[in-house]
């Protein structure tokens, strides 16, 4: 799977939120942050693999429903225990009322 695909309708996601979808059997978060500038990740906490949606969006990090650790939204970077691996990050944008994911060469 390769390039841009539309993956929700971009009024789906306010700001400070977050958004799971599934593209090809893989699950992927997406967030907004409060200035409305849009990101994407894997789906699972690097930790324990717990669904991010199920997490919430605290300014630009997301927090695991799981055990609480923190990643960056912006980056992925982790922002304390027990989170300390970050996540994978994909390209997003916004365009035409959607959100447009780019998974690149993802299998």
């Amino acid at each position: 799977m390769s390039g841009w695909i539309a993956v929700a309708a971009a009024d789906d996601l306010e700001a400070e939120d977050v958004l799971g979808v599934s593209v090809g059997g893989r699950d992927y978060a997406l967030y907004r942050a409060p200035d409305g500038t849009l990101s994407a990740s894997q789906g699972f906490c690097s930790h324990e693999a717990a669904l991010l949606a199920d997490g919430f969006v605290v300014g630009t990090a997301i927090e695991c429903p799981r055990h609480q650790g923190r990643f960056d939204i912006r980056t992925g970077a982790a922002l304390n225990a027990p989170a300390c691996v970050a996540l994978r990050m994909y390209p997003a944008k916004e365009e035409a009322g959607q959100i447009w994911l780019n998974l690149g060469d993802t299998p």
